[in-house]
């Protein structure tokens, strides 16, 4: 697919964000390169070989979002880096890949990441999470290296497979309305659960975050749990589920600024529905001289109304222009 010279731009300036020393930043990036898709990936597997430290490790995230089987070699050689933290993100990147499609591709995948759990030369966290994502695959797979792991020396190890898991009873009481004290901890249990837990659990959890966002008096805690939030978007998302669409919509109509997974969410599955929100969101953003919010709601915008085919005639287009129609024409003289 060629790239055309804007998005070369906007990948070439991502890339350089996944090194960035703000985590909200990093994890814009992560999930803006998810949404461009090949063409980012493309870059990406060229850029990968001379990255180092936080860049690597960013950039293995990406690789995880996308779920390219064109990663998965320069992802196995990542597993040899002196960084337990490289090579944690290496596994995150094999997890979402044991369950590729392509048949060889999961194989290998699969034989990486048993061969990390495996490996007592390893540090016991980079094992520990090499086990973990093995999580997602049936017991015949799973329990027999359970099972070495049960006996192994390294009492850390050993322990983690003997005790029950913390994030199974997390993630239920999260779902009940019941969250935990700390964000990072339903954040952690967020990754474990993304691609297991039924699509109506992300729903409900969503409710429950968004009723206890408007109840946190903290504007930096309220601002977490909005994060988390959208990561349950980008989970719905990413298993093409308009579950909670409703959210994503009311939510451009709020005062604050969203974290990019909620737009990265209406870019892969929002429609035309979103349309209103989105142009009443750019609108808003022209009085507050919030370019980067600004650019974003534009890119949702655009890729609603390209992967929807939607033209100036759709009744939720025309709707836009009557009511915003200095931000709608803007909105629609860039697509």
């Amino acid at each position: 697919m060629p790239i055309r010279p804007s998005a070369t731009a906007e990948i070439r300036q991502l890339i350089a964000a996944l090194g960035a020393e703000e985590e909200v930043a990093r994890e814009a990036a992560v999930a803006r390169l998810a949404v461009l898709g090949d063409r980012a990936v493309e870059h990406l597997l060229q850029e990968f070989p001379a990255a180092t430290g936080r860049a690597r490790a960013g950039m293995l995230r990406a690789f995880e979002a996308a779920g390219d089987p064109r990663a998965l070699p320069l992802v196995r050689t990542a597993l040899q880096d002196g960084s337990a933290a490289v090579q944690i993100a290496a596994i995150g990147a094999l997890r979402v890949l044991l369950t590729s499609n392509r048949a060889d591709a999961a194989r290998d995948a699969l034989d990486a990441v048993i061969a990390v759990t495996l490996d007592r030369r390893r540090a016991a966290i980079v094992r520990i999470a090499a086990y973990e994502a093995l999580r997602e695959l049936p017991d015949d797979v799973r329990m027999p290296v359970r099972d070495q792991l049960a006996a192994d020396p390294d009492a850390d190890v050993s322990m983690h497979v003997a005790a029950p898991r913390q994030d199974d009873t997390t993630w239920r009481d999260a779902v009940s309305g019941r969250l935990p004290a700390a964000p990072a901890l339903l954040k952690a249990t967020l990754a474990a659960a993304r691609s297991t837990a039924k699509l109506t659990e992300f729903q409900r959890l969503i409710d429950h975050l968004r009723a206890h966002e408007s109840h946190e008096t903290d504007r930096s805690r309220r601002e977490e749990w909005r994060a988390i939030r959208g990561a349950v978007h980008q989970a719905l998302a990413a298993r093409n589920s308009r579950l909670a669409l409703y959210d994503l919509r009311d939510s451009l109509l709020g005062a604050d600024r969203l974290p990019v997974t909620f737009l990265a969410a209406l870019e892969e599955v929002g429609d035309a529905s979103c349309l209103e929100p989105l142009a009443a969101a750019y609108d808003a953003s022209s009085r507050s001289s919030d370019m980067w919010w600004r650019e974003h709601v534009a890119s949702a915008f655009r890729a609603i109304m390209q992967r929807e085919g939607l033209t100036r005639r759709h009744a939720a287009v025309k709707r836009a222009m009557a009511r915003w129609p200095e931000a709608a024409a803007d909105l629609l003289g860039r697509l």
